[in-house]
């Protein structure tokens, strides 16, 4: 589990020694001792807890930590509706709204990515992007990989090249919503579903939504000798409002 320091943070002034033992005694101690009880099954105890005795702001911060820990929002919504039988009903609808808010970017989840679905935020490129964006790995070989890339409105990648000393480069296939795709020196290319592009290798480009249209496509990497990406400075705001 990682380090705890919400104590310190919010009581670290007030009440310091309260904060020491959250952070310390509490989750550094109590919640890391995995070889006794999983992090998933600790966020489930305590989400029983404290959803019987009606300690909504708590709740919430643990569904989110339980989220974290694998517990999906189906699993989420029966232990509430089993716990409600026990701790009150009017506590229920209460936990439910906060389920709705935790879990609210799997509703989103469920009407955008087109047929593939959007996956999870894209965490590890998100440095690279302006906006959010979503990655579902479809498959990956040693010589091809294939993913849906889910961009919001508004939403693009750094101006980016695919290097290869001989082949590579991308296919982008859209798939759902409205995009741009933009290579240096030339116009930006308007995209919709059905439209395939082809990246040379070498070539300094970026792609990404419209600003008023969620874009999904599957990025193809094309195998070549020695690959790399080399990402490169943002699409300024100044740039994307003129398209």
């Amino acid at each position: 589990m990682e380090k705890q320091t919400a104590g310190r943070e919010n009581l670290g002034k007030l009440a310091p020694k309260f904060a020491e033992l959250n952070d310390d005694v509490l989750f550094g101690e109590v919640w890391s001792r995995e070889d006794k009880l999983s992090l998933r099954d600790r966020s489930m105890i305590t989400i029983s807890a404290l959803m019987a005795q009606g300690l909504f702001p708590q709740l919430k911060s643990h569904f989110e930590i339980g989220k974290k820990h694998g517990i999906t929002k189906e699993e989420t919504v029966e232990i509430v509706t089993q716990i409600a039988f026990y701790a009150g009903w009017p506590k229920a609808w209460s936990a439910f709204s906060l389920i709705k808010e935790v879990y609210s970017d799997e509703e989103v989840n469920e009407t955008h990515g087109g047929i593939f679905g959007m996956g999870e935020p894209n965490v590890n490129f998100e440095k690279y992007f302006i906006g959010n964006s979503y990655l579902k790995p479809l498959t990956k070989t040693e010589n091809i990989s294939i993913a849906n890339v889910t961009f919001e409105p508004g939403c693009r990648n750094n101006w980016h090249i695919h290097k290869a000393d001989k082949n590579g480069g991308q296919i982008l296939i859209c798939v759902e919503g409205e995009g741009w795709y933009q290579e240096e020196g030339k116009a930006a290319q308007s995209l919709k579903p059905g439209d395939v592009v082809t990246i040379p290798a070498n070539v300094k480009h970026w792609h990404g939504a419209k600003k008023d249209s969620w874009f999904s496509h599957l990025a193809v990497e094309v195998p070549g000798e020695n690959t790399s990406n080399d990402w490169l400075e943002p699409v300024t705001d100044e740039e994307y409002n003129k398209l």
